[in-house]
């Protein structure tokens, strides 16, 4: 599949398409790229109102288009950027015809108090190194970035399975107790350039996972209640406990089972260049 050639059926490319499956059925209708008209319509089906933490609505628009000129902030100039326009304007610049910045905008869809959560992080920190006159990113902001690009939520039911993965025992997960995982477990893709490049995944697809243990019967709540209660957690926990990098595990993402045809053989899981062993510290 070329990457810049529309697939309104992506959906069925991958079982990991599912939190975008509550939009699917007028994503389907578009015979080519959606505008961006189409993308601000899609907020009607949206689990939770789609604006910014400093309660602007949220809007996609051109990449190249002039933001609002008058945002309402007050506070100290703050240079032009990327998610200092979201923040003040609510307005997410996108590129047509991209998969990345489509992705991007279904993640605000899906995520909406999540995304807010990103977006605030980058602001304050921007707006903190304006009075301050520094320039480095800073640790938060590194992982925000990572978080936001290849973030996964991982949930179970089995708190032995959360350690066993945040000790790297993957075949121990995935294939011992495969059987128990649909039920026990799942992993919810946040990282919008993970979901591109789900479009034709490679062994070696890695994503940045956190861990929320839940009881069973979660699991198996409708689609759209889950997602609601999850962008909910995790925006708490962006906000208040994400602090770096260290706070995200690499989550070898196709070794969830169904992802890929490849995982049905228990020799997959042996390939320590993808799934890689924890390494010890000195």
């Amino acid at each position: 599949m070329r990457t810049a050639e529309w697939d309104a059926h992506f959906f069925d490319r991958s079982l990991a398409f599912e939190p975008f499956l509550p939009l699917s059925g007028q994503i389907r209708v578009f015979t080519n790229w959606p505008a961006f008209q189409d993308l601000n319509n899609l907020k009607q089906l949206a689990c939770e109102g789609v604006a910014t933490c400093s309660g602007m609505p949220v809007q996609f628009v051109s990449q190249i288009s002039e933001g609002k000129k008058n945002s309402g902030y007050s506070g100290n100039a703050v240079p032009r950027h990327y998610e200092n326009r979201i923040y003040l304007t609510g307005e997410v610049p996108t590129r047509q015809e991209n998969w990345h910045d489509f992705f991007n905008a279904l993640v605000w869809l899906t995520f909406p108090k999540a995304k807010a959560a990103l977006n605030q992080i980058h602001f304050q920190s921007l707006h903190n190194n304006v009075r301050n006159e520094a320039e480095k990113r800073g640790p938060l902001r590194d992982a925000a970035t990572l978080f936001d690009e290849s973030g996964v939520i991982v949930l179970s039911s089995r708190s032995e399975w959360i350690t066993l993965l945040q000790q790297h025992k993957w075949k121990a997960v995935f294939w011992r107790h495969r059987a128990s995982i649909p039920a026990s477990m799942r992993f919810i893709l946040f990282g919008h350039a993970l979901y591109e490049k789900m479009l034709d995944p490679y062994l070696g697809l890695t994503g940045k996972g956190v861990f929320f243990e839940v009881d069973e019967v979660f699991l198996h709540k409708p689609l759209t209640d889950r997602l609601r209660i999850i962008d909910h957690w995790l925006a708490d926990f962006l906000l208040h406990t994400l602090s770096s990098t260290a706070d995200l595990s690499p989550i070898p993402v196709l070794g969830y089972p169904g992802w890929t045809d490849a995982n049905a053989n228990s020799d997959y899981y042996d390939n320590q260049r993808y799934f890689r062993p924890l390494a010890s510290k000195k």
